[in-house]
């Protein structure tokens, strides 16, 4: 979730120094430093099971999965955002050989917030697709069995699809495996 960004310009140095230091983090908007709030505990729960099956389905594949610890950075938007979920192929790409941001992922997953999810279905989908590995791209209602699943088709081509209920599988082509949609949803509340 995003709050209102203040209105100092910082420089990315100032940025990467104040997020080695403070105990929240903060997006990076060129410039603009955004304080990140806290999620819900169902928002945690999924990120949690999310990351538990990926790892398991991808042990022995050369695949390496990521929480929201991990910043990526994109430099043609000159953002650090903070992907609730990422997936990696291969070996990461640092930026500027630094620990704590990534260039590569080909899997991205957010879950879904009230006050997030235009920005998840807009602007960061666009900021997300600046990235040449990007392949796939997952939105996660943390409040219903509702789950969209964007697949990379070609050049500027993205193919939707929705998945609904409790029974239903996605397949993360990327990555080569398949989830069962009640695995994800795994200990959470929802509104039925």
């Amino acid at each position: 979730m995003l709050v209102q960004p203040s209105s100092k310009i910082y420089t990315l140095d100032e940025y990467r120094t104040l997020e080695e230091t403070t105990e929240f983090r903060n997006e990076y908007h060129d410039g603009e430093i955004i304080p990140m709030t806290g999620g819900t505990i169902d928002h945690s729960r999924i990120i949690r099971n999310l990351i538990r099956l990926l790892d398991v389905a991808l042990q022995q594949k050369d695949y390496e999965v990521f929480s929201s610890d991990l910043r990526l950075w994109l430099p043609q938007y000159r953002k650090g955002l903070y992907p609730d979920v990422m997936v990696i192929s291969g070996v990461p790409i640092c930026n500027n050989n630094r620990a704590d941001e990534v260039l590569n992922p080909c899997l991205i997953i957010e879950v879904l917030s009230k006050s997030t999810s235009s920005y998840d279905r807009g602007d960061k989908f666009l900021y997300y697709r600046s990235i040449s590995e990007f392949q796939e791209y997952v939105l996660v209602n943390q409040s219903e069995y509702k789950i969209e699943h964007y697949l990379k088709t070609g050049e500027n081509e993205w193919l939707f699809r929705e998945y609904s209920g409790s029974e239903a599988k996605i397949n993360l082509e990327s990555v080569g495996t398949t989830l069962e949609i009640k695995d994800i949803y795994e200990g959470v509340s929802l509104e039925l």
